[in-house]
């Protein structure tokens, strides 16, 4: 699959934005200054709005996204809307009544931390549903997209809060996240076509007359399936970005919540370790597409 660099944006920042407000919602120690809980939540709201926006341009037409909301009742897509605006307005409500009265109101806050859940979760279901990608077709999917929303957002968190958290809690989400990870790995490494069914017969419907194969490629220019459904990543530069993504997502982040933790150094030292984590994850994110192969590639040849 083509990664776009608008999808990946969007699932990585997205996701640290929400898993935040998931945190504060359900009542994350954050300084209760009116000036410093609008900042708080300007970061996690905007971080999830900003992610929003970016999906927006991998649309054909981005005027048009409105309508997405429509197809609720079958499209993963558009509950993921759904879930994020309602979620986003009640995070707005919460932060507010937070800002005016000092008081963190518990039925909005859980409300809106479920709704950030909910988000994350069929912001996944959209890559996990399609049995036409077997690499993400898969339970570990929702875990994996889960687990990173809520490790990265437990250091935007921590190091935006009272540091009150000990990072033992930090490392343990950013270490269960990256073992989802390894094992989605390994999943997607034995992962086929020919598993779901799909083979160059099933393509091209030519199977009732035998095996087939390619002898010429079905048009002599690229079309949009070939841009889009069709992408080959050389294992060598797949093997160096998964060495960058852990580097970056797992070993740097758990390395600063250890000299935090063991040290005096203020909280606010976290922000390096989240920052480190979200260049990790747009590595591994981009990796999540140019690894997935989809079923359409087997009309053009691929095996």
């Amino acid at each position: 699959m083509h990664p776009a660099v608008s999808v990946i944006f969007f699932t990585v920042m997205s996701g640290a934005g929400l898993g935040m407000i998931f945190l504060l919602g359900l009542g994350f120690p954050v300084d209760a200054s009116a000036i410093w809980v609008f900042f708080v939540g300007v970061v996690g709201g905007g971080l999830s709005v900003a992610g929003l926006l970016a999906s927006t341009f991998h649309l054909g037409h981005p005027e048009r996204a409105w309508r997405a909301l429509s197809q609720w009742r079958s499209s993963w897509l558009s509950r993921e809307g759904i879930a994020a605006i309602v979620t986003l307005v009640l995070f707005g409500i919460y932060v507010l009544v937070w800002m005016a009265t000092g008081w963190r109101h518990q039925i909005l806050g859980l409300a809106a931390a479920l709704g950030a859940a909910l988000t994350v979760f069929t912001t996944s279901m959209i890559y996990a549903q399609l049995k036409t990608v077997p690499q993400w077709h898969s339970r570990l999917t929702p875990l994996v997209y889960c687990g990173f929303a809520l490790g990265s957002g437990w250091l935007l968190a921590s190091a935006l809060g009272t540091h009150e958290a000990p990072e033992t809690w930090g490392i343990l989400l950013i270490g269960l996240a990256w073992a989802a990870k390894w094992l989605w790995w390994s999943r997607a490494s034995r992962a086929r076509l020919a598993d779901s069914g799909s083979t160059p017969e099933t393509a091209t419907g030519l199977g009732f007359i035998g095996k087939v194969r390619l002898l010429e490629r079905p048009h002599t220019g690229e079309n949009y399936l070939t841009k889009e459904m069709v992408h080959r990543i050389g294992r060598k530069h797949a093997r160096r970005l998964r060495m960058l993504a852990l580097l970056f997502g797992l070993v740097l982040p758990v390395l600063i919540l250890a000299i935090v933790g063991l040290s005096d150094a203020p909280g606010l030292f976290n922000l390096l370790a989240a920052v480190s984590m979200i260049i990790g994850l747009l590595a591994e994110r981009w990796l999540f597409f140019a690894e997935a192969e989809h079923a359409v590639s087997l009309y053009y040849g691929h095996r």
